[in-house]
């Protein structure tokens, strides 16, 4: 082991979500969330990493027609304080009938415990829209029900499905993403009932239920796939949305109704059913 490690703090005034996007699919490392950006660590210098978040910030500037502030903050630190400090910082958090906590905590007995290793885990439960989805798996989901996860992270919300009862399919177009979820299914002794690394488009099987915590504009592109997977009556779980692409979200999903909204600061997490067709209307 080295003696020195580098730590990269960014702060970033919007878009949260994008940019956690874009670490899961660009760092060869795990990342650390916080309220108003993230903390990435390594053994090497991380400049090719701030270069690349430079880049990634003009070229959203541009596609959003809105401005953004960055700011990074990098220190060279003795290698000794690194496991403890990273421990320190991730603290466990209940959530409705939940309690996520880090390998190395102890469980809650008076809640469901889930374990996530944030070493492995993009998502552990902090962020608004992990708890709101988290809050609507505990109000909706029950024993023997068919649950889908479409963008599944670190599988932190099949889990919590698995934990009262579902059978769970997951999916996820990041490799890394979708071993993370096996591990930490293993880690709450579980095991998805299939887990592939892509899309939900062109499935056989229907659910019951169908959670996708991504970001808005994906969620309009993969609306239909979405749709497909429903069994009648079915509950459509949608998060990873800023208050404000709301209503551009819910023009795809016209055909649904409104069960709930879950607001937590500037993110929006909307509980769906689909309408039923009337005289093949």
């Amino acid at each position: 082991m080295q003696k020195h490690y580098y730590e990269l703090t960014v702060k970033v005034s919007t878009q949260h979500a994008l940019y956690a996007d874009f670490l899961a699919d660009t760092l060869p490392v795990g990342f650390e969330e916080i309220d108003d950006g993230f903390i990435i660590r390594s053994e090497d210098e991380l400049d090719t990493i701030v270069w690349g978040l430079e880049q990634f910030t003009e070229a959203l500037q541009k596609a959003l027609s809105e401005p953004i502030e960055i700011e990074f903050e990098q220190k060279r630190l003795e290698n000794s304080d690194w496991v403890e400090s990273y421990k320190n910082s991730i603290e466990p958090l209940a959530i409705d009938k939940f309690y996520i906590h880090p390998t190395w905590n102890e469980e809650n007995p008076n809640l469901i415990n889930i374990a996530i290793d944030p070493a492995l885990a993009f998502g552990t439960g902090h962020h608004p829209t992990t708890a709101s989805s988290l809050r609507a798996i505990s109000k909706y989901v029950k024993e023997g029900d068919k649950l889908l996860d479409v963008g599944c992270g670190s599988g932190i919300l099949g889990i919590g499905a698995m934990k009262l009862g579902a059978m769970v399919d997951a999916c996820d177009t990041d490799p890394i993403s979708v071993e993370n979820s096996i591990q930490n299914a293993k880690l709450n002794s579980l095991e998805f009932h299939s887990i592939w690394e892509g899309s939900a488009s062109n499935l056989d099987q229907k659910y019951n239920i169908v959670v996708a915590n991504i970001v808005a504009d994906v969620l309009t592109f993969i609306a239909n796939d979405l749709k497909k997977a429903l069994e009648e009556n079915a509950i459509l779980i949608l998060s990873g949305i800023l208050d404000k692409y709301e209503e551009k979200v819910l023009k795809y999903y016209k055909d649904c109704e409104i069960i709930e909204k879950i607001a937590q600061d500037e993110w929006v997490t909307l509980v769906l059913k689909k309408k039923r067709e009337i005289n093949g209307k």
